[in-house]
């Protein structure tokens, strides 16, 4: 999860930045090694697709409907926020909740000028020489399988808990 190409979005933390986001800008000496190691295949979740989740009060009371102490803790102290962390792992748990993507090559800015830690971004044919290899950035989800799936993990035993469980029954 990381990087910020061009979100469509009002909320002024983009809108004025549109090049910045947390996890690049605080450490972008760390994200430039990640982006330019030889990995098979490097998957991004970008400030861009998550913007267009939500945890909202619907998700909330649908969450607040689980019984484990998981689901009652996301409840109580869940807020109105995106769903940035939670996008990225539930799209690694089923690649199928991501329905469209695009082959970039994405870099971060290292330049200790007002660029530092901005993500940085060329379609193939166009990148600078040194950079790393193509990454493929979300860009489209299906909502509501990902708001499903999201609800059905904050509310369900964890593998532990069920063991245990299966230990009283018997």
């Amino acid at each position: 999860m990381g990087g910020s190409i061009h979100p469509v979005t009002n909320d002024p933390e983009f809108t004025q930045r549109p090049h910045r986001e947390f996890t690049l800008w605080m450490d972008p000496e760390a994200a430039r090694r990640v982006l330019r190691s030889p990995w098979p295949r490097i998957v991004v979740t970008t400030v861009d697709i998550s913007v267009k989740t939500r945890m909202d009060n619907t998700l909330i009371s649908a969450i607040a409907k689980g019984k484990t102490s998981a689901a009652q803790y996301v409840a109580r102290y869940a807020r109105a926020s995106y769903l940035w962390d939670e996008l990225a792992v539930a799209a690694w748990l089923d690649p199928s909740i991501i329905t469209r993507s695009t082959k970039m090559y994405m870099d971060v800015s290292i330049d200790h000028g007002a660029s530092y830690g901005d993500t940085l971004v060329w379609m193939p044919g166009q990148q600078p020489e040194f950079v790393g290899p193509l990454v493929e950035v979300q860009q489209d989800l299906d909502k509501e399988k990902f708001y499903k799936e999201f609800v059905d993990l904050m509310t369900r035993p964890t593998p532990a808990a069920r063991r245990q469980d299966n230990k009283v029954q018997k």
